[in-house]
């Protein structure tokens, strides 16, 4: 009797953590195979020519960036979008700083500031009732573009569909990373994988605030209380029935996070928000009012942010119950892989603040820490304790100059 409950508990955690993290990315690109060669569908995106594109709002959130703000200002300006159609704002409420003065000093950059600081999301509602251009374009200030990034986040809107453009995140990285760098990045070369094969089969799914834009028009005011308010924006347009484009040239980098704890402070407060999304979005998960959107979604976002991480420990108690009551050695085997796929990550725990060349051996100890920040983030949900006000992560200093494109992780 106790065999067949650990047999069941066991093969049904195994299929939903391979699901979410293999197989899911498996139906997507067969779909998209079967989309692409039997059925002839290959969708080109349509491109503004250069005197029809249009007018944008640049919107920075900055909260006590003074270090930052300078350079990203620069930085906004040296792309090769069309400067009469480039407007700049800097929205820095609460900021005890220079953010404010350092930003007021360029040309063509209009700063908002209350001293009150009530979260980035009632910031960006205040004054997104002042923008007027067609499209806006959120940015963190302490990201960097490329400079096609603005160009790429526009295109896509030539499609009357697309309601968001999603753009791409990338850490930086030098030749050693350690822990918080090196899974980081692998992580990010994963999910923009996904990214596109996503927006290729339908819809990306959300957006990041390190870099996307929106159809102005589709601005809805969301919650104060909201957590991950660029993902809830961005789904919500989705489920009016817009489109989530994915522009992989359009590109934001930034610093990984300064170390493993500030990593880890940055993925709780993201579970926390993914939780609380899941179910402010429940009714995505519709499949009969949004079949691919729902698929996508549920399979991509709810899964991962539920399920999923509850599924590893599941996976590892119930495989001790096997080893105990069964007498298939498979199950002695599969012990023994989890039980060291754990110890390398406790190792690694260890070693978290040295620094390596090979980025691939934080694998376990990265994915480990994401899934127990799940846990972390809904203790903090029933808890009340994640303030939509958050704590920045530090990022890591990198001395020497470096090629913010070239050496992207």
């Amino acid at each position: 009797m106790m065999e067949n409950i650990f047999l069941i508990l066991f093969w049904t955690g195994i299929f939903v953590t391979f699901y979410v993290y293999i197989f899911y990315g498996v139906i997507v690109e067969t779909l998209l195979f079967i989309k692409k060669n039997l059925l002839n569908r290959k969708h080109e995106t349509p491109i503004y020519k250069e005197h029809g594109l249009p007018e944008i709002t640049v919107i920075i959130a900055a909260y006590n960036e003074q270090d930052f703000i300078a350079e990203k200002i620069e930085n906004t300006f040296e792309t090769n979008y069309p400067k009469n159609k480039l407007n700049v704002w800097v929205v820095a409420d609460g900021s005890t700083d220079n953010t404010s003065s350092i930003a007021a000093a360029f040309e063509g950059v209009k700063v908002f500031f209350k001293p009150e600081r009530k979260g980035k999301i009632h910031a960006v509602n205040r004054v997104m009732k002042k923008v007027q251009t067609p499209i806006t374009i959120f940015t963190d200030a302490n990201t960097f573009l490329n400079i096609e990034a603005l160009h790429n986040l526009v295109h896509p809107f030539k499609d009357p569909n697309t309601g968001v453009v999603a753009g791409e995140k990338k850490v930086l990285s030098t030749e050693k990373d350690s822990a918080a760098g090196a899974g980081e990045g692998f992580y990010w070369k994963y999910e923009s994988w996904l990214k596109s094969a996503d927006a290729q089969l339908y819809s990306t799914m959300g957006a990041a605030g390190e870099l996307f834009a929106i159809k102005t028009t589709l601005y809805r005011e969301i919650s104060s209380d909201t957590l991950i308010e660029d993902f809830v924006l961005s789904m919500q347009i989705a489920a009016e029935g817009y489109k989530i484009a994915y522009a992989p040239k359009a590109i934001a980098s930034e610093l990984p996070s300064a170390n493993v704890k500030e990593e880890e402070k940055r993925k709780i407060r993201i579970a926390a928000g993914g939780l609380q999304a899941v179910w402010r979005l429940r009714k995505i998960m519709n499949p009969i009012k949004y079949p691919l959107l729902s698929f996508q979604f549920v399979s991509h976002r709810a899964l991962r942010w539920t399920l999923a991480p509850l599924s590893l420990p599941i996976i590892l108690l119930s495989n001790i119950g096997l080893a105990v009551e069964s007498n298939h050695t498979i199950y002695r085997y599969a012990l023994l892989l989890q039980v060291g796929f754990y110890a390398l990550a406790f190792a690694f725990y260890l070693l978290k603040d040295k620094n390596f060349k090979s980025k691939v051996l934080f694998v376990p100890f990265y994915f480990t820490m994401m899934n127990l920040s799940v846990f972390k983030g809904l203790l903090r949900l029933i808890n009340n304790q994640q303030s939509v006000v958050w704590e920045k992560a530090k990022r890591r200093e990198i001395p020497t100059p470096i090629n913010r494109e070239a050496d992207a992780a």
